[in-house]
Order: structure tokens, then C-alpha cells, then sequence
């Protein structure tokens, strides 16, 4: 096998518990994105932007629609005879097999795929985050740092430092200390969870993880630990672009939002830095009637607007919106169907949803008293003619909301 200088392997299988009623049915990295993506297009995308042409991708829970999306990597122009694309599930030995246990535990049981190739270098990726980087110049930077392991970093305000896993390092970006969400942090340098590692050196902590009793086999609070009190050199890349783990259903719901703002540098229309996805819908173009509104929202193809209203909207292909509804803040994935007099505010409506005349789904936060959150409406549920759904209240799949 012809010996790759690097290769990426990509943590997929989360369940997503706090994406509560999305991920019932699907990975969080298969979760719809943006209009027309899924989020695992972009750690995907950013790999084959990056020059990196070999990927595992380790799947674990509810995957099938996770292998179906990937297939054979072409849409990423992953389907090479040398590298390409690989979903790995977790490994079975004989009649029994084992759950991947923690993240290092995952690239654990893979160290016979990496071999195959003979990397100098490994970047783990996660499945969840949504942003475009090039690790290409990561790599150089772990190679000029001469570091055994490089952990990207960006900056967080400090109020919010304490949600991340800090990494504090000196005006060399050499790294003294990891917190792990601590509650006073010394700094704001927030891991992101994408790590460049020499893969002799990380071959050989993986196998001492394994070995010691009672770790949780995982990268944050086993692995990059025992490298640094074994005095490894451990390095910061400082990374200034946008980022957003969108492993909340608060989160996600923000960064369907940011596409919509002009101040934030996620262009997802970039020739120099294509998201890639595989499109398996035809893309008709949308109807837009007379008397339609629409301000600062994005209306994919294949969509049909009756005398509606919107406003900052995620439209996925083939949503349907009937005569004086109107859509304010709402994330609407594909080929839900909302019937006439609909009030949805700040809301996510998965896949197939079909959402009656008259239905009032969220609300304003500035206009509600109760507890306020997002509400969701979970892939091929439905509302029932002048049913409410409030802020927060989440609505299963595949069940319906009616009168009690």
C-alpha cells in the first residue's frame, strides 16, 4: 500500500443526546445543515480541500443513514483506488464484537487500517462541528513545531471559557497545562477537538491507554494528559475562523442562523472552498407565488411558496408553505408541509413533517413568559390544525400532535 504522508479519521458515532428528538432516528452527523448539506460535509469537505485523500470515518450509532449518505465518497471525490473514503464500524472479533468505548478507544481498534497506509501524521476530525479549515497548514505547523501532537485552538470570550476544554500555552504555542471545562480558566483557548498527532508516537499511547485500568479511552482525558506529563511536545494552532459544535439543539439552530449574517465569515458559496454534499433530490426550482414575502432567508430549490411571509428562514428542497403563514426564525428541513395561517417561530421542524392550518409552533423570546428554548418538531411528525407547540416542547418522530 502506497504510504500516505497524512491521513484523517473522523469520530461519527455520537449518539447526540442533547439533539434529543433529531438524532432519535439518525447520527448527529447525518443531521440535515444549511438548506442543502448535512453537517458531516464539512469536516469531509474540508479533508479533500485540504489535500488529505484518505479518510476513516468511524461510525457507531443508528449509522445506516450515515453509510448511505457517504456511499462510495464520490461527491467529495473520496472513491479512490489508493485512500479514499472508509466507513469503520466498530470492530467485531469472533462471535463477539465491541463498542467503540471512548475516542481513543476508536482509533484503537482502527490502528491496523491507519498501518495499511503508513502515515507520518493522523488528524482526528469530529463529526459535529461546523466549519471550513485547512489542515494542511495545521500539519506544517506541527512539523515546523517539530510536536508530537498539535490540538487547534480558538479564541473564546472568557465569559464562556469554562464550557470548553482549555489549553494554556506559552508564547510559543508550546502547551504547560490542559482544564477541562474549568470553572476559573486561565485562558481563553478553547480545544476544538481537531488534533494533528506523529502517528508513531500516538500508536504507542494509544496501546499504553488500552492497557491502563479504569481510563475512559479518550482523547481530552486520557490520552493528551499522559503526553504532556510524559513531557511530549504538545503544541496550540491557533485557529481564527468561524467554528461552532453544533451538538445542542440551541447550536445548531445558531448556526443555520448565521448563514443569514452577513458578518460572519461561513460563505458557504466559496469556489475556493467548496462544501461538497450528495444531492439526492432533484434541483427543480422553487415557486414563489405573488404576495410572498421574504426577508434575509434562504430558499433552497425545489421549494413552493403560496402568500406566505418570511423572515431569517432556512428553507430545505421541496418545503411547502401555504397562503398567510408566516415563518420567523424557523429552520424547516426537507419536504414539510405547512398549511395556510401557521405562526412558526424559532423553531426546527425535521424532515416530512407535515404541520396542519392554523398550527402556532414557537414563540419570540421578548413575548413569552414560560421557560423559553427552540421548538422542535421531530422528522415526519405532525401538528394537527390549530395545535400549539411551545418554546421548548419537542414533538417525536413519527407521532402526531392533537387536541388532548
Amino acid at each position: 500500500m502506497k504510504n500516505k504522508e497524512a491521513l484523517a479519521m473522523l469520530l461519527a458515532g455520537g449518539q447526540g443526546s442533547r439533539l434529543y428528538v433529531l438524532t432519535q432516528e439518525t447520527a448527529k452527523p447525518a443531521i440535515p445543515f444549511g438548506g442543502k448539506y448535512r453537517i458531516i460535509d464539512f469536516p469531509l469537505s474540508n479533508c479533500v480541500n485540504s489535500g488529505i485523500d484518505t479518510v476513516g470515518v468511524l461510525t457507531q450509532y443508528r449509522p445506516l443513514e450515515l453509510h448511505s449518505y457517504i456511499g462510495n465518497g464520490q461527491p467529495w471525490d473520496l472513491n479512490r483506488m489508493n485512500g479514499g473514503v472508509h466507513i469503520l464500524p466498530p470492530y467485531v472479533s469472533g462471535a463477539t464484537g465491541e463498542w467503540y468505548k471512548g475516542t481513543a478507544n476508536a482509533i484503537y481498534q482502527n490502528i491496523e487500517f491507519i498501518e495499511k497506509y503508513d502515515p507520518e501524521y493522523v488528524v482526528i476530525l469530529s463529526g459535529d462541528h461546523i466549519y471550513k479549515m485547512d489542515y494542511n497548514k495545521m500539519i506544517e505547523f506541527h512539523k515546523e513545531k517539530k510536536a508530537d501532537a498539535t490540538i487547534a485552538t480558538l479564541s473564546v470570550p472568557m465569559e464562556e471559557a469554562s464550557r470548553f476544554g482549555i489549553v494554556n500555552a506559552d508564547e510559543d504555542d508550546k502547551i504547560y497545562e490542559f482544564e477541562e471545562k474549568p470553572p476559573v480558566p486561565k485562558s481563553n483557548r478553547a480545544s476544538m477537538g481537531v488534533y494533528t498527532f506523529t502517528w508513531k508516537k500516538l500508536r504507542h499511547y494509544l496501546i499504553e491507554d488500552e492497557k491502563t485500568e479504569g481510563s475512559s479511552n479518550d482523547f481530552g482525558k486520557n490520552v493528551l494528559p499522559a503526553m504532556l506529563e510524559a513531557g511530549e511536545r504538545m503544541f496550540a494552532y491557533p485557529f481564527d475562523g468561524y467554528w461552532k459544535d453544533v451538538g445542542t439543539i440551541e447550536s445548531l439552530w445558531e448556526a443555520n442562523m448565521d448563514l443569514l449574517n452577513p458578518n460572519i465569515p461561513l460563505n458557504l458559496s466559496d469556489p475556493d472552498w467548496k462544501i461538497y454534499a450528495r444531492h439526492g433530490h432533484s434541483l427543480l426550482p422553487q415557486y414563489i407565488g405573488k404576495d410572498v414575502e421574504i426577508g434575509e432567508s434562504a430558499v433552497t430549490e425545489n421549494c413552493s411558496l403560496k402568500g406566505c411571509s418570511l423572515w431569517y428562514s432556512v428553507l430545505f428542497s421541496g418545503v411547502e408553505v401555504e397562503e398567510g403563514s408566516k415563518l420567523n426564525s424557523a429552520v424547516v428541513m426537507e419536504n414539510t408541509k405547512i398549511g395556510k395561517n401557521c405562526t412558526i417561530k424559532y423553531a426546527i421542524i425535521a424532515p416530512d413533517a407535515i404541520i396542519e392550518d392554523g398550527a402556532i409552533i414557537g414563540a419570540e423570546p421578548e413575548n413569552y413568559d414560560g421557560e423559553w428554548g427552540i421548538a422542535v418538531v421531530g422528522s415526519g411528525a405532525t401538528v394537527k390544525a390549530g395545535q400549539k407547540v411551545l418554546p421548548k416542547e419537542m414533538i417525536k418522530p413519527n407521532t402526531v400532535k392533537e387536541a388532548e
